[in-house]
């Protein structure tokens, strides 16, 4: 069975890498990359719904028939409508954390009782917002909770309301994306002097809350601590239902952030195997007596999504070969600011959108940014590039060409997903190009803005 399994999962990838090749060379054949549009992304269509099939049948295989389980992707990942109505149509909800994300997932037609709001700094209008429309929200502090306690005592509401708790449990890899570590700013910290009884009376308190909330994970983050995060918090469910007498906490929210592999075509580790690793050490969580919701964001989205760059130029300077590229900071912030920390596997392709041969030379991929640092990968070796070549950078779905950073007034680049469709690849525009117009109008300059002078 684990043979079977294997040899599944290599003919995935096989056929990912086979897909996306074909969508390269489609891309430049079809113009929608080239001279006029240097820099895309492309989002395999394909690819994402068999990941959103991937986590259903990874949780319906270690939950009872009938467990409520809602997966909601975590929006921040990829505000994108035209993606989040896709998921949707997958049967997959949306995590939201601002009024902004939420007005993407209503637009994307996501129902309320879909929608799970989730940040450390909701606003009273924020608040209400939610309450009305019968999202669910995970109150993050004590201070939100009393708002919300005077809010429900004011309006009716058919939320469904719970507390986030940080079981702090360490930081991994990556600090800065660390949120369960001891001084973390999410939730409130179990085991800080007195915040666990506090979270248990609230409850006693509140018979309206009937949810428990956390999120341990990230990129960085080894499976097991995650585990154990989730653990720490359905101990905690089960001490509160407990006291109270009566199943109160009827669902647990086991937040998202399963690292994604960078490294390699391979996808490690999957929703599977963190399902099974749930069940082994927490079976009480999947027995069937609580509804389950996740957020799962990256390790949806990641390695079905390609930015697709021209080689303006080919030079040297100190012995270092330099491909000169549309693909930069503005499309890949983190890779460039925290290149040791978000390493992006890079393709080459020839002037026609073939994969490039030849033998591997080290070579600068640079961006168009006007600083040193704009750089993708530093020395890495790869067939010779020549300006009119192409360069992809691979596994970013999620974080990257989606959210726009406007570095030199560097115009968002057009968002593509693609699929195969009669014998060709056929492209579907998910964000069109950003024009200079729009640009100038975004910075104030419309004619109408022009009040600092009478100041």
């Amino acid at each position: 069975m684990l043979a079977r399994a294997a040899d599944r999962s290599a003919a995935a990838r096989t056929d990912a890498a086979a897909r996306r090749d074909q969508a390269v060379r489609a891309a430049v054949e079809q113009g929608v990359v080239g001279p006029a549009a240097p820099v895309v992304g492309l989002l395999d269509v394909v690819g994402i719904r068999a990941s959103a099939a991937a986590l259903h049948a990874a949780f319906e295989a270690v939950t009872p028939p009938g467990t409520p389980v809602l997966h909601a992707f975590a929006v921040k990942a990829a505000p994108l409508v035209p993606v989040l109505r896709l998921l949707r149509s997958a049967g997959i909800g949306a995590e939201v954390a601002s009024p902004g994300e939420l007005a993407l997932a209503r637009a994307a037609g996501v129902p309320p009782t879909r929608t799970v709001l989730d940040s450390p700094a909701k606003t009273p209008a924020e608040l209400r917002e939610a309450l009305a429309l019968g999202v669910a929200v995970n109150a993050d502090n004590p201070q939100e909770l009393d708002r919300i306690d005077a809010m429900t005592r004011s309006a009716v509401t058919g939320s469904p309301l719970g507390i986030r708790v940080n079981p702090q449990i360490g930081g991994g890899a990556i600090g800065a994306l660390s949120t369960a570590t001891p001084t973390s700013k999410f939730g409130v910290p179990l085991r800080d002097e007195d915040a666990r009884e506090w979270v248990v009376r609230a409850f006693l308190d509140r018979p309206w809350l009937t949810r428990l909330h956390a999120h341990s994970g990230s990129q960085g983050m080894p499976l097991e601590m995650m585990v154990r995060g989730i653990a720490a918090t359905y101990e905690l469910a089960e001490e509160i239902n407990e006291r109270v007498g009566r199943r109160q906490i009827d669902t647990i929210d086991i937040g998202g952030g399963l690292p994604v592999n960078f490294g390699s075509e391979e996808e490690t580790p999957t929703h599977a195997q963190y399902a099974r690793r749930l069940k082994a050490r927490v079976p009480g969580l999947l027995d069937g007596r609580y509804g389950l919701v996740t957020e799962f964001g990256r390790s949806l989205l990641a390695k079905h999504g390609t930015i697709l760059a021209r080689v303006e130029y080919a030079k040297r300077a100190g012995g270092r070969l330099i491909a000169v590229t549309h693909a930069g900071v503005q499309v890949a912030t983190r890779t460039v600011y925290m290149p040791a920390s978000w390493p992006l596997r890079i393709g080459a392709y020839d002037g026609k959108g073939r994969p490039k041969g030849g033998a591997a030379v080290g070579q600068d991929i640079a961006g168009p940014a006007c600083f040193a640092g704009d750089l993708l990968a530093e020395n890495r070796p790869l067939p010779l590039l020549e300006a009119g070549d192409y360069v992809t950078a691979l596994d970013t779905g999620a974080y990257y060409f989606a959210h726009h950073y406007s570095y030199n007034s560097l115009g968002r680049p057009g968002v593509y997903g693609f699929a195969e469709r009669g014998g060709g690849v056929r492209f579907a525009v998910v964000r069109e190009v950003q024009t200079r117009e729009e640009i100038v109008r975004e910075a104030g300059g419309g004619p109408e803005r022009d009040g600092l002078r009478q100041l």
